[in-house]
């Protein structure tokens, strides 16, 4: 009870020197005359520049790459067949060996098709007696067509004498008539030549028609007897073996695979939402899994017009060249397009914080001393990873502020700091 009383004393005891202080302190101000009071501090702009970091402007694109997955394979690629049906005799080359073109490659067996040869040849040598007999023929009938013509001459002269010397009396009219008649059968005659010539004629003209086809016969079993041996029309490698020796193929069967991996071309099957951001001749980075130290350089060489009607993809075609043949057909590529957009002047979106709208940037002015800064508004663009396009108010290679430790106006003067970039 004595500590609760003692408390109590304590407590007010100091609100009586308190409310005294209060006292005395309004009292003297209350003998200060108004105009001498103070007044309240007043903030004051400071003169010195603003300390501020700048950036120099660049052009960018935030605009990810496309990313794709193909198979590598040759450019030109293809199948060795046989071009007649026979028994696969020999192989000169294997998968991987390295071919030159004009190379035989496979023999396949000859003799059914040298026999062949021989009989076509020999039925041309008889379709040739045929043209010569024929020949020969025509001579005969032209002959007959002379002595007719010369039958003819001389029934004439006989015929006109006879009919002068019966008009004269000195025969009968009937010797006249028979001379005429003479004269009559000897045209005939020469007529019946004549035709004879045309009929040999046309026989022999048959003749070296079938003796052209035959020809043509023994050139098909020759160039059928020249396929018996494959060879290469490319240089480059064998992909593949799908015959062994001994093995019967019919024509138009496979017997190798070969291609040129000198240069390499890779399908990915791109979605129809990216197709606008290709076009062909555009660059291609092309990674490997079998290979992940090689970073190649590639092309599209062509884009497909037709998409798949269910996935909606379209085939885009890459070349790559590989020119030492280091990388085979067959392999993962991985392919990543840059996409087609024009690229803009990139800025840090802090740049646009010092100021109110957001839609202003400070761009330093050197040529006065000290530089200053002057607020210009911008046209913005897309935003990504705290970078914003500039589309228009700003030049590349400008100067502009970043940073700075006050608030900005325009005309400000700024002091750079040591991080600080400007232009040339």
């Amino acid at each position: 009870m004595f500590k609760k009383n003692l408390g109590a004393a304590v407590s007010a005891k100091l609100r009586s020197q308190a409310g005294l202080w209060l006292l005395l302190f309004s009292t003297g101000c209350g003998l200060l005359p108004s105009s001498a009071q103070p007044e309240p501090p007043q903030r004051e702009l400071s003169d010195q520049p603003v300390a501020v970091r700048t950036a120099q402007a660049k052009t960018g694109s935030l605009t990810s790459a496309l990313g794709y997955t193909g198979t590598t394979r040759p450019v030109q690629q293809v199948a060795l067949r046989a071009q007649v049906a026979a028994q696969v005799v020999a192989l000169s080359a294997d998968v991987g060996d390295r071919i030159e073109r004009g190379t035989v490659l496979a023999e396949l067996d000859s003799d059914l098709l040298a026999v062949g040869v021989n009989e076509a040849e020999a039925e041309l040598t008889a379709r040739r007696s045929e043209v010569a007999e024929a020949q020969v023929s025509i001579s005969d009938a032209q002959a007959a067509v002379a002595q007719a013509q010369a039958t003819l001459d001389q029934a004439r002269i006989d015929a006109e004498r006879l009919r002068r010397l019966a008009n004269q009396g000195a025969v009968s009219q009937q010797a006249a008539e028979a001379a005429e008649l003479t004269l009559a059968n000897a045209q005939q005659a020469l007529r019946s030549a004549q035709a004879q010539v045309e009929a040999r004629q046309q026989a022999v003209a048959a003749a070296v028609g079938r003796v052209d086809a035959q020809q043509a016969v023994v050139a098909q079993t020759q160039e059928q007897l020249a396929f018996t041996d494959l060879r290469s029309p490319l240089t480059g490698v064998v992909l593949n073996r799908l015959v062994d020796p001994g093995d019967y193929v019919q024509a138009g069967a496979p017997l190798l695979e070969l291609g040129d991996l000198q240069t390499l071309q890779v399908t990915v099957q791109v979605s129809e939402l990216d197709l606008g951001q290709l076009s062909v001749g555009q660059p291609a980075q092309i990674g490997l899994d079998a290979f992940p130290e090689l970073a190649l350089a590639g092309r599209i060489t062509q884009i497909s017009p037709v998409a798949d009607a269910t996935s909606r993809l379209v085939p885009v075609e890459v070349t790559v060249e590989n020119p030492d043949r280091r990388i085979g057909s067959g392999l993962l590529a991985r392919v990543q397009f840059t996409p087609n957009r024009r690229a803009q002047v990139m800025v840090p979106t802090s740049a646009l914080e010092l100021a109110d709208d957001g839609q202003t940037l400070f761009v330093l002015q050197s040529e006065t001393a000290p530089p200053t800064v002057t607020a210009r508004p911008v046209t913005l663009g897309q935003r990504a990873d705290d970078q914003v396009e500039i589309l228009s108010g700003l030049e590349p290679s400008e100067t502009y502020i970043v940073q700075s430790d006050q608030p900005l106006t325009s005309g400000q003067a700024v002091r750079l700091s040591i991080l600080s970039e400007q232009g040339d």
